[in-house]
């Protein structure tokens, strides 16, 4: 039987717990509306961005996340005015930008000599959060938390029909920059948690598992956020005991229960159906 509180009675895990659980409630959130709007991949192309600019900070001697923060921000307006005004497409422009951030990066970095920085970056470093990026965690998630309460009408109405919430006045434009804003500063310091590979598993996965027997909004979202936190412990814990990579750890306990819901889905879906079909023939023999 594992022992929890002995775990994180050593203060690497208990700061790897707590802004864990911050960046992930951050994640589930934004995921929801990221997914439904279909710019769930905004935060795999920011992690390059972010990866490419905390790479030119270290390289220069700047502190990496400071230096990153603003230049991820400008990189998320940019791809959404990029993928609403321009011929190139959504999925294009992240592609281009985040394939030229991430040469960037790793050509700033061979050339000073990070390679250990290089694959904290790449593959994350939870273990290794600083009291100061646990501050940086606590600052991003009130912010995240209260814009989103503030606004979540205005994002809900944004999320599910952009073109009746521009008629009835919203503007649509203003909620998806902020969307965009809350993701990257999310991606930012999310990144010191999963890595740039596998930081936008924490938007994605969640938001998909929750959307799997929940239809409701804000079921979604409160199903999304105990799933993220549920995943990120287990596979903290995991990581902990057997010794694996604790971003990799997360994704695959995200990964099995994705499976798991998928099937209880699937299994419900079966049952109403049947119940629908009984439901038919009775009232046609009736």
């Amino acid at each position: 039987m594992f022992d929890f509180i002995e775990i994180f009675q050593h203060g690497f895990m208990l700061r790897a717990l707590i802004g864990g659980v911050l960046i992930s409630l951050c994640a589930a959130l934004l995921g929801v509306s990221l997914v439904l709007k279909r710019y769930s991949m905004i935060g795999d192309g920011l992690s390059h961005v972010g990866f490419g600019a905390l790479a030119i900070g270290s390289s220069a001697g700047f502190a990496p996340l400071e230096f990153s923060i603003p230049i991820v921000v400008f990189s998320a307006f940019f791809l959404l005015r990029i993928s609403e005004n321009s011929k190139i497409k959504g999925d294009a422009a992240i592609a281009l930008i985040s394939t030229g951030a991430l040469a960037a990066g790793i050509t700033a970095a061979s050339a000073t000599g990070i390679n250990t920085d290089i694959d904290n970056y790449l593959f994350g470093s939870i273990l290794s959060l600083s009291k100061s990026d646990l501050i940086i965690c606590i600052v991003i998630f009130l912010i995240v938390m209260i814009m989103f309460v503030l606004f979540y009408n205005k994002i809900f109405a944004v999320t599910f029909d952009e073109s009746f919430a521009k008629a009835t006045g919203t503007r649509a434009g203003i909620y998806n920059m902020l969307i965009a804003l809350l993701t990257a500063l999310t991606v930012v310091i999310g990144m010191k948690l999963m890595g740039t590979l596998l930081i936008s598993s924490l938007i994605i996965f969640p938001a998909i598992i929750s959307m799997r027997i929940c239809k409701r909004f804000k079921t979604v979202i409160i199903t999304s956020a105990i799933v993220s936190i549920t995943d990120f412990i287990t596979g903290l814990i995991i990581s902990y005991y057997y010794s694996t990579p604790t971003g990799a750890s997360i994704v695959l306990v995200n990964l099995t229960v994705l499976i798991v819901f998928i099937i209880i889905g699937s299994i419900n879906d079966r049952i109403n159906e049947k119940k629908y079909i009984k439901e038919d023939v009775s009232s046609k023999n009736s």
